[in-house]
């Protein structure tokens, strides 16, 4: 079994030359991770076996926060659900509904979960941070039609909208970058789909990039790698995103950017995570079809310092276990780490 060394990860993030290709996931469904170890997901304990059985060199850990957003909750069979946004209005549609709204505050933040990995986090292996929407949250609660609009008629309904969420967001990523037992950061934040961006890089520019900046700010003065993770394809705004402080760039989905292009883009500025696509090779895919997009992958990369090996979006709860399982063989058989 592989054994975990948080440093090959942070090297790999820093784009330096490392002794082998890590693995690395954002999203791993609770279904999956107790159909690889053979028993539920209970415990701190329980999540942490997980990660170190599978062969990452981390466990993430999240702080705890409650934001509603008036979704439809769908229910998917196997304990599986999805909470949908709301596209037209949304819970937040004038200053009233803002004034009403229960934004958590900095205060009511959990972070109990690292308290209690700290004292048992195996020798060698990490942790890293993680959380993120300030964004993505802000128009799910004013609805994406709705915000849209606000863009132009109220767009200093927006600004608040945004402020409060992301005052609460940023306070999250200070708690972790001063936490001596975090050694990464990681922000996620959709801002684009497979064929363009969901905003206009203006709009980006005002409303998100910023809060991105100062997160990214908390990074580098605690010396610690900021992973920054969107779908889509982000070519318009890579240079902000580099502007930003981000360390490495996830998922880069297969079917929105070509990750050599990617590469050849940001040069060393960026390490690059993921790229294997979940839907036609993890999901409809047989574990030798996913074990030769593993190699591909690798020997597209290779030489180059500054990739780890994952999916190109998370490991949901309807990916086969037998394909997550090649998967990770695979990177361990062709980018080493044994």
């Amino acid at each position: 079994m592989k054994r975990p060394n948080i440093n090959v990860f942070l090297k790999t993030l820093r784009c330096e030359p490392a002794e082998y290709i890590p693995i690395a996931e954002l999203g791993i469904a609770p279904q999956i991770k107790e159909k690889f170890l053979g028993r539920p997901i209970t415990s701190i304990q329980d999540d942490l076996d997980f990660w170190f059985r599978a062969g990452y060199d981390y466990i993430k850990i999240q702080p705890e926060v409650k934001y509603s957003i008036g979704g439809k909750l769908t229910e998917l069979g196997d304990d599986a659900t999805r909470e949908w946004a709301t596209e037209a209005g949304g819970l937040i549609q004038s200053w009233e509904d803002f004034e009403n709204y229960p934004f958590p505050k900095p205060e009511d933040v959990v972070y109990s979960r690292f308290d209690q990995a700290r004292n048992i986090v195996p020798e060698g292996m990490g942790v890293v941070g993680q959380y993120g929407d300030i964004f993505t949250l802000s128009w799910e609660l004013m609805g994406l039609e709705n915000y849209s609009f606000a863009l132009f008629e109220n767009p200093d309904l927006v600004q608040a909208v945004t402020g409060k969420i992301g005052e609460t967001i940023l306070s999250m990523f200070k708690v972790m970058a001063d936490d001596d037992s975090v050694d990464a950061l990681w922000y996620s934040d959709d801002i684009a789909f497979n064929t363009g961006l969901l905003m206009s890089p203006d709009v980006l520019r005002t409303y998100f990039f910023p809060w991105l900046k100062a997160i990214g700010e908390l990074a580098s003065a605690s010396g610690k790698p900021l992973i920054y993770h969107s779908d889509g394809v982000l070519f318009d705004v890579l240079d902000d995103i580099m502007d930003c402080g981000v360390s490495a760039l996830h998922p880069i989905e297969s079917k929105a950017m070509d990750i050599g292009t990617v590469r050849q883009k940001v040069g060393d500025r960026l390490a690059l995570i993921g790229n294997l696509d979940v839907g036609d090779i993890l999901t409809r895919g047989t574990p030798a079809i996913v074990r030769e997009a593993v190699q591909t992958n690798i020997r597209e990369m290779e030489g180059i310092p500054g990739y780890c090996l994952g999916s190109g979006n998370s490991i949901p709860e309807y990916v086969p276990i037998k394909n997550y399982r090649a998967m990770l063989e695979a990177a361990f058989d062709f980018g080493g780490g044994r």
